[in-house]
């Protein structure tokens, strides 16, 4: 058997495997860590129209106004529907503002839901600031159940120093709900009124 100079050994179907697992590994691993850095990025700059959270309004309220439009939407697999109370609204730069948005479930079984959201255009997302949201946690609607979903925001007068944001008119926030798995919580609080019934 002539020797390789290069000491390379031939690849074998385990070692084949291995690398194949490795790489699909690895980039499980990318994807995963790249949901919160994306997270964290927008949040940062503002990209995607991700909007700011206050713990209460703006010290100052501006004599101007800007439009803020709303919409909605739901995921495939999201059997609700869902709409804005209010499709817009004329509002005072850096007043405390509450919009409504509806949800109905109309199918015989409770189903949980959280909703993602964004504003455009995406300058203006670091301008928008919401002090409580229906957005913060998720919600679940029983059978037939309608709901009003609050979110209390206003626009921050720095908007008007801003470069972009000064150019900036109209705001539109949406939102869009997608299903999720039902809280231990709720399904353990179902058992309790529904107990399995026992076969004699």
């Amino acid at each position: 058997m002539k020797l390789n100079p290069f000491n390379y050994i031939p690849e074998g179907p385990s070692r084949t495997a291995t690398q194949a697992v490795s790489i699909v590994v690895l980039m499980g691993g990318l994807a995963w860590a790249s949901v919160p850095f994306y997270d964290w990025f927008c949040r940062v700059t503002g990209f995607s129209g991700v909007t700011n959270v206050a713990t209460s309004g703006s010290d100052r309220i501006l004599d101007q106004t800007i439009k803020v439009r709303f919409e909605s939407a739901v995921a495939r697999d999201m059997p609700w529907e869902f709409k804005p109370l209010q499709r817009e609204m004329e509002v005072r730069i850096g007043e405390t503002v509450l919009a409504f948005y509806e949800a109905t479930n109309p199918t015989d079984e409770p189903i949980a839901g959280a909703a993602s959201y964004n504003v455009a255009p995406y300058a203006a997302g670091g301008f928008f600031d919401k002090i409580d949201c229906f957005c913060f946690e998720q919600q679940v609607l029983q059978p037939g159940e309608t709901m009003n979903m609050p979110v209390t925001f206003y626009i921050d007068p720095d908007i008007v120093d801003d470069y972009e944001g000064r150019y900036i008119h109209t705001i539109t926030l949406g939102y869009t709900f997608h299903r999720n798995n039902m809280p231990e919580a709720v399904q353990n609080a179902s058992l309790d009124l529904n107990p399995p019934t026992e076969l004699n």
